[in-house]
């Protein structure tokens, strides 16, 4: 199996400097257009059999340019939204920090944002969709995931079987795209954040 792993394309909350998180933003016209570029890609060097993907807008609409490009199905997963933030969602950064800072020391990982979830939180919910995307859709060579940066940060944590409190992370830029596989040689990465249909 072959783990196809894309960021959406950018978002409002992008150019806006918000916290987005479940902040439910749209595409921008760049990041439709962004979309574009990687769907075409996609189809001609990568077409997966199946998408998986977030609900949240920017993941749907980005997933649903995909499917245009390449006619498969396509499926909604609620486990692959971005971390839940709670109050922070789609506040400005400068406002968040003195309405909400962080404790000294930073917020301990089984504590969770108001409103929202722990770190904790976040990595035993990707951890529960990791195994059910290698259990549930075995039967299939290559899926698309389309989700979200911190999201697909905490996979590759959870594909390695990194610690909670590793202090890894794996970046992705606009419709970014990551290539993996698990089979009996083992979990291997093939690429890491291609982002070639946009040079």
């Amino acid at each position: 199996m072959e783990l196809l792993l894309i960021r959406h394309g950018q978002s409002e909350a992008d150019i806006l400097d918000v916290h987005e998180g479940r902040a439910d933003f749209p595409l921008t016209e760049i990041g439709e257009e962004q979309a574009q570029k990687m769907a075409q890609f996609v189809r001609e060097h990568y077409k997966p059999e199946i998408i998986l993907a977030s609900p949240l807008k920017r993941a749907k609409k980005t997933a649903g340019i995909l499917q245009e490009a390449i006619s498969c199905e396509l499926i909604e997963e609620e486990d692959l939204m971005e971390l839940h933030n709670g109050v922070l969602a789609g506040l400005p950064r400068k406002e968040a920090i003195i309405k909400y800072p962080l404790p000294k020391g930073g917020r301990p990982l089984h504590v969770p944002i108001p409103e929202g979830e722990s770190e904790l939180d976040f990595r035993l919910r990707v951890e529960r969709i990791f195994h059910k995307i290698i259990h549930d859709y075995q039967q299939h060579g290559r899926i698309a995931v389309v989700s979200h940066g911190g999201f697909i940060s905490n996979f590759f944590k959870a594909f390695l079987n990194l610690p909670i409190n590793s202090e890894a992370i794996f970046y992705t830029g606009d419709t970014g795209m990551h290539l993996v596989e698990i089979s009996e040689r083992g979990r291997i990465i093939k690429f890491l954040n291609k982002q070639d249909h946009l040079v």
